[in-house]
């Protein structure tokens, strides 16, 4: 597994690989829950929606072929949301996720972001295993952010 996880590439994102965040979001969308609207609003336009509003997106390289992706999404200059991160099926379980945490990690703190949030669901046990690995505390959730979501949690960077 260390191995695999050692040729696993984190890219920044470019109007090339657009389509990936998409591609990889909707697989784990479709078999878990629903797509939302907000989700097709960000997904069909993550320059837009994403980079435009001071985010970033990368994605995670393996065997030359997109394997996962995560966002950065700014909510305000000290907190961003940790989102649309997905692994594709085929590819879970080689570290892959958790190299992309490692990088966000580091990318937030390189730019002076103070708190990470996300939103995510009980029923997601790997992924949550893998937020409190990297100490992700729960907090309260507000109403209307995500209709799948049951569970936010956020974790301070300094």
């Amino acid at each position: 597994m260390v191995s695999d996880a050692n040729k696993v590439e984190i890219i920044p994102f470019s109007a090339e690989l657009k389509e990936h965040i998409k591609i990889l979001n909707l697989e784990w969308l479709h078999k878990y829950f629903k797509v939302e609207p907000k989700d097709e609003k960000v997904l069909s336009n993550p320059q837009t929606e994403i980079i435009d509003k001071g985010g970033m997106i990368f994605y995670a390289r393996y065997n030359n072929k997109i394997v996962g992706t995560v966002s950065l999404l700014k909510i305000d200059s000290a907190v961003f949301e940790l989102t649309k991160m997905a692994v594709s099926d085929g590819n879970q379980g080689l570290g892959i996720g958790k190299k992309l945490m490692e990088h966000c990690l580091n990318k937030a703190k390189e730019n002076g972001i103070q708190k990470l949030i996300l939103y995510s669901n009980r029923k997601l046990l790997p992924a949550l295993t893998l937020y409190e690995s990297f100490d992700f505390m729960e907090i309260p959730l507000e109403e209307g952010i995500y209709e799948r979501a049951d569970i936010k949690m956020e974790r301070n960077l300094f």
